[in-house]
């Protein structure tokens, strides 16, 4: 009756214990097209678990709940109170470098890398574990009975009237405990092991070269972020301008017709074309003034400050370009694929992994190691041994109840057979290698590609620019004169609208290539590693 009454407990607890892991499909949504209903706390956070019913429940939909611990970065109190004061690129990219979040990301990598150095150095030193053990033990024994041997016919006697006495009281029963504590200071040292060692330090040292390596590409990159991001919204502020002046022409192109009009001299044809021409204008500069909002927040982006922070930017318009055309040359090429960071990286990267090859091959050498400990035992556990307790620490033997004991002992671990796991992890070794040292030379094929790429981009922004310069003089001569001659009585509107239209257009193409030929050089800074926060720009001019 006992023991069914404990085959029935123990399936009923394996019954619950089996429901436990699945009872969390509660929490997923209960079908593919009902909305999942989460479980919020009071201020709106998603908690785990199923839904409270007690507590703030979402009407249905696939809208989720606003987090109130989730918060919007205020303006930066240090630029908000500089009002009036245009940064320049260089202020700009210094604010960047400090308060961006992707540079204090590649720090915290750098320094995990740096700490992994740590970590691979303290494998050549010992281990050592402290250990205290406390505990109960309790022995017992059922039926032993008692015998003489070899005890001729007073034996027998013996024998049988004992096993009788048995027979009659169930057997005989003894029973030992004792209760205890163990205190143990353990050591584990690898004196040698054929160079894995060294070959994993090599390979995490390389490893760090590479995160610091990326440290500096990051502000590389937020140096580059921000120039282009501050280009292109001069670039658009300077559309604006020039739109404004172009609306103002307008104006008095419309105004010509209107006055010619009244005079008897033109048409309502020409009036009306003239306000469309007007209209047209207006229209460019609503996009262009939409255009500089959204490059001013692509600015505050690369720079990783608050879309809230309002500030101005510096005029860099007017500048004078060197238009000298120039080549790189072969070595000048060399040398910055040679220092660009992603190269460096890469390169750092293959060294790693050709290390984590001779880590690999030692693998099938013999290690030689020292082990031993020191413990005290009080009371009366019983125990010859206390088997290792987590990764750090390692059994302890040789105990003796109520005393101090110790055991130091040196051996050699020789790998024989695992099963061609150690064979495939040189494999895999080898592989990585071999793929560190592809994924390096085509770095440096991309980088060459890049280089070029950019000067040739200078070149073209450079050529647009003169060209540019060219077609604008010859726009506001042809305009000015199309513009004289229509207030006269002499030209007709169409011309004008003509003249107006190519000057609107030269000027804003000579303004987008001065900042294109700005970007351009940017882009060849960068792609030869040359680009600092002292030179945010290759200088063309």
């Amino acid at each position: 009756m006992i023991h069914n009454s404990f085959r029935l407990v123990a399936c009923c607890a394996v019954m619950v214990l089996c429901g436990c892991a699945t009872q969390e499909l509660e929490t997923a949504p209960s079908q593919p097209n009902i909305p999942w209903g989460p479980n919020l706390s009071a201020n709106g956070e998603i908690k785990p678990g199923r839904a409270n019913t007690h507590g703030l429940i979402l009407p249905p939909g696939y809208t989720l709940p606003s987090n109130k611990q989730i918060e919007i970065r205020p303006a930066d109190a240090g630029m908000a109170t500089q009002t009036g004061h245009a940064y320049s690129l260089a202020e700009l990219i210094d604010i960047a470098q400090s308060t961006n979040p992707d540079t204090r990301r590649a720090w915290d990598t750098a320094r995990d890398a740096a700490l992994a150095v740590g970590i691979a150095k303290s494998t050549y030193l010992p281990r050592l574990t402290a250990t205290v053990v406390g505990g109960y033990n309790r022995a017992r024994n059922n039926g032993d009975t008692p015998s003489i041997s070899n005890g001729g016919a007073a034996g027998e006697i013996f024998n049988g009237g004992v096993t009788n006495f048995n027979n009659l009281i169930g057997g005989m029963r003894n029973s030992r405990s004792g209760a205890g504590e163990i205190q143990t200071l353990g050591l584990e040292w690898l004196l040698f092991d054929f160079g894995k060692r060294e070959a994993i330090l090599a390979a995490v040292q390389q490893a760090q070269i590479g995160a610091n390596i990326l440290f500096t590409a990051e502000h590389q990159k937020i140096i580059y972020s921000v120039t282009i991001a501050f280009y292109t919204h001069a670039a658009a502020v300077s559309r604006v301008h020039f739109l404004e002046k172009a609306l103002e022409n307008a104006k008095h192109v419309q105004e010509a017709a209107q006055a010619r009009l009244k005079h008897g001299q033109g048409t309502i044809v020409d009036v009306t074309q003239a306000q469309q021409a007007t209209a047209q204008t207006e229209l460019r500069l609503v996009q262009a003034q939409g255009d500089v909002e959204n490059t001013y927040l692509e600015l505050v982006n690369a720079i990783g400050i608050s879309p809230r922070t309002h500030f101005e930017t510096e005029n860099v318009s007017g500048r004078p370009l060197a238009l000298a055309d120039t080549r790189l040359s072969d070595a000048f090429i060399q040398q910055a694929v040679s220092r660009r960071a992603d190269v460096l990286a890469a390169y750092a990267h293959a060294k790693a992994a050709r290390s984590q090859v001779v880590a690999a091959k030692s693998e099938f050498l013999p290690k030689i190691f020292v082990t031993g400990n020191v413990a005290y035992t009080t009371g009366h556990l019983a125990l010859s041994s206390v088997p290792g307790v987590g990764s750090d620490s390692s059994p302890t033997l040789n105990l003796s109840s109520n005393s101090l004991s110790s055991v130091i002992l040196g051996g050699v671990s020789v790998p024989i057979f695992d099963g061609g796991m150690r064979a495939a992890q040189l494999k895999q070794a080898q592989d990585q290698a071999d793929s560190a040292n592809a994924t390096l030379q085509k770095t440096v094929d991309s980088s060459v590609k890049q280089i070029v790429v950019a000067e040739n981009a200078l070149h073209t922004s450079l050529a647009a620019y003169t060209s540019s310069a060219k077609l604008e003089t010859a726009a506001q001569t042809a305009f000015d004169a199309a513009y004289a001659a229509y207030r006269n009585g002499v030209g007709s509107i169409v011309q004008t609208s003509m003249a107006e239209n190519g000057l609107v257009d030269a000027t804003l193409s000579h303004s987008d290539a001065y900042y294109a030929t700005l970007i351009a050089a940017s882009g060849l800074a960068f792609g030869t590693g040359a680009l600092d926060h002292s030179t945010p720009e290759y200088q063309p001019y």
